[in-house]
């Protein structure tokens, strides 16, 4: 028989702690905190000291503006999000079984994938199980980490970088990311043979934001070539201008292969014959090796690792 010791049971921790600490941390004064949760002042105290002291650490800094977390309190008040988090899914799971349906599942993945891999695995998962609800985000790895600490995604597709802490997290990669250079079709530079670098150097350039990966990687591609970075440029990683502006100059636009050939299927925009040896680190499957994937998240991985070898033809564990 398994012998429960948890701290939290011997300390009768409360759900309210959880949201205090959370509260605490959102409004940085108890007084706030204590309205949003619908308690008494007085009230709010109790449960911060009463955790406190079974911790025997201080949670938070008292200032005459305000409270703020010491390092014991954002350790705790990031695992009450991730608590509170794993609760609110635990009563979407069940709300959705009682209704008939399978459940629900949150991914979230990089641009590229999220045109290549993520429509025929939503395609395979929706036949298989009609009423799974599927919740997908497009965003940059960075704040797709975040969100899958804090327990809001299940599934990511995205990449790991060094800064990024990978203690709790479990990695499977699918590919390098290749790009390309864009341009609006009939672009003058298409019918240009043998287009090297220096052809392109005093051209107008959309670039990803200053600070990014690729934007690094995209510079030190010229001064390789001997030749300084553009300096007539457009930062953003915004598509919809990005395309859109294309169609309206004589521009060129630094992108995701995957990506480019999407627009460039369509006629938005045109694959410039021009040899890019930058490109973005492999990205792949990232799930937390602490949380137990749900049976709608596991019907989703399922689909994405069979969806994985079709497009990138890496065959991963199925299990």
């Amino acid at each position: 028989m398994t012998n429960y010791t948890h701290w939290f049971i011997r300390a009768r921790l409360k759900t309210r702690q959880l949201l205090l600490l959370v509260a605490l941390a959102e409004e940085g004064n108890i007084h706030r905190a204590a309205q949003v949760l619908n308690m008494t002042q007085p009230a709010a105290s109790k449960l911060l000291k009463d955790l406190e002291d079974v911790l025997e650490v201080s949670l938070f800094e008292r200032h005459p503006r305000g409270m703020r977390p010491t390092w014991y309190g954002e350790a705790m008040i990031r695992h009450a999000r991730g608590a509170l988090a794993s609760l609110n899914q635990a009563h979407d799971e069940v709300a959705a079984l009682k209704a008939g349906r399978f459940g629900q599942v949150n991914v979230g993945a990089i641009t590229a994938p999220g045109l290549t891999l993520l429509p025929p695995a939503v395609a395979a998962v929706k036949r298989e199980q009609p009423t799974l609800r599927i919740a997908l985000e497009i965003e940059t790895s960075p704040v797709l980490l975040e969100r899958l600490e804090q327990g809001k995604l299940d599934i990511l597709v995205a990449r790991l970088f060094a800064e990024h802490d990978k203690s709790q997290l479990r990695y499977e990669a699918l590919t390098e990311e290749p790009v390309c250079a864009l341009v609006r079709p009939g672009h003058p530079l298409l019918g240009t043979s043998g287009l090297g670098l220096r052809d392109v150097v005093s051209a107008g350039w959309i670039v990803p934001p200053a600070g990014s990966v690729l934007r690094h990687r995209f510079e030190l591609m010229f001064q390789e070539e001997g030749v300084q970075p553009p300096i007539n440029v457009i930062e953003t990683a915004a598509l919809l201008f990005i395309t859109r502006m294309l169609q309206q100059s004589d521009m060129i636009a630094v992108l995701a292969a995957d990506v480019a050939h999407y627009y460039a299927s369509h006629g938005i925009v045109a694959v410039l014959p021009l040899e890019m040896p930058c490109h973005m680190d492999a990205f792949g499957i990232i799930t937390r090796t602490d949380r137990l994937l749900s049976p709608a998240a596991k019907v989703m991985m399922k689909a994405l690792k069979a969806e994985s070898f079709k497009a990138y033809g890496r065959r991963l564990d199925p299990d």
